[in-house]
């Protein structure tokens, strides 16, 4: 009889995870690593190609210039050491969506090596090894035609666009990361999230996982928690968003705890993550390094960063975004904690650009990270993905500040900025959610709800004022929240003497 894990925190109080990550970046070059065709994205099918990047014989590749620098700038920021020489070579494997059906890549010389970059989760901090930073080529994109998934399993046919074949590709590869326990896949998360945006702040990529300009495969292992062996890892591929390589994580612990847990052996292998499950299948058995039989590559000179050269790109790095949020963090007056909340729920940006659009901190950090994160979660999308803008969130906030609305009113306004049905003054106009602060209109609804409580009416009358909440509540309901709260109460409590 097989043994199931029952839940996550099963899992996690017996077994230890192990987590490593490796993340290929889509470089923003012009033109292609070795070749000078266009990158453009979305170009019709096999109109971005050439001899070169179709590996047609006697065409010879050139390593470009600016791809090799981008690299060199991303291995800076990740506190790396950066090669005095190193080169390319093949890496021999069937890619059907490679027209040479070999990969120009760096194996045993990787230009960039021995880095770390710290990640922060709810206070504590985490640092991630990075093992190395190297320049490869991409792969070109397979269609497969005729199936319900758009898998190969079941098409009836498969359909190549090789616009994509050639454009430089850096793979950033962490070493294994243990003893992060049950926040392992909020720890992947975070790691992927710091390395976006430490990409974005370089300007090297525009990092857009819909795209697949930044993708993610994850490796997961398990071992018993008194064990000091790691266990047989799995390699989720192509994960391509934020949110995914969190759940990729968890599904995998628990996919293979219940594995053990039946006596049975982890198998190396790629899995293929499911987005509308968020759960993986099996893909291959995983290959050793040895098995791709790379060699040097005979039409390419080796790399040799001049050590000036190094330092004069290492003068032009930007504020990096550990940096960053330390000086909003002091700008906007919050505790370490509430920063790492912020980074985490990836609102900073929309925070950021909220306050410059004029809301206090306060305000912005308040909206981002209360209802609109809430709405996000629901909707299962990441915070940006919403469709409110900053200076919606500045107009809101503003129109609770003026008394106009209250934050429930507030809240209905913000759904139908959500559904497009507006900016939050048209919102609040079209669905007459202003607050009513008519004296006259409210003295109304006061008496109705005096009449229809006269023992509650009779303890204010004696002095027990905080008995006057339930007529404000009363009233509230009446005028289904868009009475002012403040004026109800002072009517309530002139109605009954104790004004």
């Amino acid at each position: 009889m097989s043994a199931t894990a029952t839940s996550y925190d099963d899992v996690v109080a017996r077994y230890a995870p192990v987590i490593g990550l490796e993340t290929h970046v889509e470089l923003g070059t012009v033109s292609k690593m070795f070749c000078g065709c266009s990158t453009r994205f979305g170009a019709e099918p096999n109109t971005q190609v050439c001899p070169v990047c179709l590996g047609l014989p006697g065409a010879l590749p050139v390593a470009n210039a600016s791809a090799i620098e981008a690299t060199i700038l991303i291995g800076l920021a990740l506190n790396c050491s950066i090669a005095s020489w190193c080169r390319f070579a093949r890496k021999n494997y069937f890619y059907p969506d490679m027209p040479k059906n070999f990969q120009i890549s760096q194996y045993d010389e990787p230009l960039c090596t021995d880095g770390w970059v710290d990640v922060h989760l709810d206070g504590s901090v985490h640092r991630i090894e990075i093992e190395r930073v190297h320049l490869e080529e991409d792969t070109g994109k397979s269609l497969h035609v005729g199936g319900a998934t758009g898998r190969i399993h079941g098409a009836t046919h498969s359909l190549v666009d090789y616009n994509r074949a050639g454009i430089p590709l850096v793979e950033v590869v962490t070493k294994p990361v243990p003893g992060t326990g049950a926040r392992a896949p909020e720890v992947a998360r975070a790691y992927v999230t710091e390395l976006r945006d430490i990409l974005r702040a370089l300007g090297v990529s525009d990092v857009r996982m819909e795209q697949g300009s930044l993708r993610c495969d994850v490796n997961t292992s398990l071992s018993p928690v008194d064990s000091d062996a790691w266990g047989t890892r799995s390699e989720t591929k192509n994960v391509n968003s934020l949110r995914s390589v969190e759940r990729a994580v968890r599904s995998e612990m628990i996919r293979q705890a219940a594995v053990l847990d039946a006596g049975q052996r982890v198998i190396q292998e790629t899995r293929h993550f499911h987005e509308n499950s968020g759960e993986s299948t099996s893909g291959r058995s995983k290959e050793e390094a040895t098995d791709y039989r790379y060699f040097p590559e005979p039409d390419l000179v080796p790399l040799a960063p001049d050590a000036g050269w190094i330092e004069q790109l290492r003068a032009t790095l930007p504020e990096l975004p550990s940096a960053r949020r330390r000086r909003l963090q002091g700008d906007w007056n919050v505790s370490d904690s509430e920063m790492d909340a912020v980074h985490n729920a990836g609102a900073l940006d929309l925070i950021e650009a909220t306050v410059a659009a004029g809301a206090s901190a306060e305000d912005a950090r308040r909206w981002w990270l209360g209802d609109l994160s809430r709405r996000a979660n629901e909707a299962g999308v990441e915070l940006g993905e919403l469709a409110v803008t900053p200076s919606q969130v500045v107009q809101l906030a503003g129109l609770v500040a003026a008394g106009r609305v209250n934050d429930k009113l507030a809240r209905q306004a913000l759904s139908g900025v959500l559904a497009g049905e507006g900016d939050p003054e048209q919102v609040v106009l079209a669905r007459g959610l202003e607050v009513v602060s008519d004296a006259g209109a409210l003295g109304i609804a006061v008496d109705a709800a005096i009449a229809a409580a006269p023992d509650i009416a009779a303890k204010v009358r004696a002095g027990k004022v905080a008995a006057a909440g339930a007529l404000v509540g009363a009233v509230m309901k009446a005028t289904r929240g868009q009475a002012d709260a403040q004026l109800v109460r002072e009517l309530v409590l002139a109605r009954l003497d104790q004004g």
